[in-house]
């Protein structure tokens, strides 16, 4: 059976163009390893391009998305599975459930929401899957200062700042992925 990888990111493209063709090289590099692509489902922004990208080199994708962001989203119809939630809350778990590990690509209040969750339950023990942020240009880097600064002011443990690994680009990122899944 494959793994999944479970990919966050936005439902726009960002500034940057490096940031959509880092989604591009991701939904590939998935593929290419045999894993299963999860995510949001949409067809818009970098969501749209990691799944279309995933889906040109035959690999299979699973998208959740919840009633009332179809048409905002413009649900991508044409995915293995297509999974309709009636709340974020549910999105957000199904996501969870069928994968095996997070990436986290840039994005925007959505992907920082899901991100803070997954870090969380990892941190309160409810789960052991590795977490990814593809750090596209130094993106995250503010994201770093903050846990850094979480811990260094005694809000967290140390070990907040294992739970998730910031790769620089696609390569690292596969890398990571085999080493964590193997």
């Amino acid at each position: 059976m494959a793994a999944s990888i479970c990919v966050y990111c936005g439902s726009r493209d960002g500034r940057d163009p490096a940031h959509a063709l880092a989604a591009e090289a991701a939904g590939r590099m998935i593929a290419a390893n045999g894993w299963d692509l999860v995510y949001g489902a949409g067809d818009v922004g970098l969501m749209g391009r990691v799944a279309r990208a995933h889906q040109a080199v035959g690999g299979r994708a699973l998208g959740v998305i919840p009633d009332h962001l179809f048409p905002r989203e413009v649900a991508k119809r044409d995915l293995d599975r297509l999974v309709v939630t009636e709340t974020m809350h549910e999105r957000k778990k199904v996501m969870f459930m069928n994968a095996d590990a997070i990436v986290v690509l840039p994005g925007g209040a959505g992907s920082l929401d899901e991100f803070f969750e997954v870090l969380t339950w990892r941190q309160i023990g409810l789960h052991a899957k590795p977490i990814f942020l593809l750090n596209t240009g130094g993106y995250w880097e503010p994201l770093r200062a903050l846990l850094d600064h979480v811990v260094a002011e005694g809000f967290a443990d140390q070990s907040l700042q294992t739970f998730a690994t910031f790769v620089a680009d696609v390569d690292a990122l596969e890398g990571a992925l085999r080493g964590a899944l193997a």
